[in-house]
């Protein structure tokens, strides 16, 4: 069966989802170190999270781009991911979700999430034709995200520079089908 054009894929279990982003070693290590973001971290600011590895890795040039050097796989409570989602807008507008442009400018001035989906890529970094969510998190998002969702993190770095240099799928994380209801299918236009 082909893969549908727009579904999450992640790495999860009954109660988290593995979600990544890359930082500077600044704000990595010290996160990694005791599972949470140091104060450094700057929350008034949108912070995008992918459940796609490999998505992470093109954005992050496989954690070599600057500021991005270190990137993180980060455990988040499930039942958060989800709020996140019923709380989004679209980055951009769509006929099939909205009833008008003016419906979408409103929901994206509302919602403290935006989604985007993104072709996603293989290990040779060329795109595909299927489409990997990005969930970017913003005010009341962003502090639920810090302070409720996250149930760990890991520094994955030497995991992406070990994928880069030998482009073995076998080393990637296990990611399959993510469950959503189809009221969130709908809002985030999944299909």
């Amino acid at each position: 069966m082909p893969t549908p054009t727009r579904q999450i894929r992640a790495a999860y279990t009954a109660e988290t989802i593995t979600v990544y982003q890359a930082f500077s070693p600044e704000i990595a290590e010290p996160a990694a170190a005791v599972g949470s973001f140091p104060e450094a971290f700057q929350r008034g600011r949108m912070t995008w999270i992918k459940p796609s590895f490999l998505w992470m890795m093109h954005r992050s040039d496989w954690g070599r781009s600057a500021g991005q050097e270190r990137v993180l796989a980060i455990s988040i409570r499930r039942d958060g991911f989800e709020w996140a989602l019923a709380n989004s807008a679209l980055s951009s507008y769509s006929s099939e979700v909205h009833s008008s442009r003016e419906q979408w400018r409103r929901e994206v001035r509302r919602q403290p999430v935006r989604v985007q989906w993104d072709p996603e890529r293989n290990l040779g970094m060329q795109p595909q034709r299927w489409r990997s969510l990005q969930v970017g998190l913003r005010g009341e998002a962003v502090g639920r995200y810090l302070d409720e969702w996250i149930t760990g993190i890991e520094d994955v770095t030497e995991l992406a520079d070990r994928v880069r240099r030998e482009r073995d799928a076998a080393l990637l994380p296990v990611e399959r089908p993510y469950p959503l209801s189809a009221e969130l299918a709908g809002r985030i236009s999944a299909r």
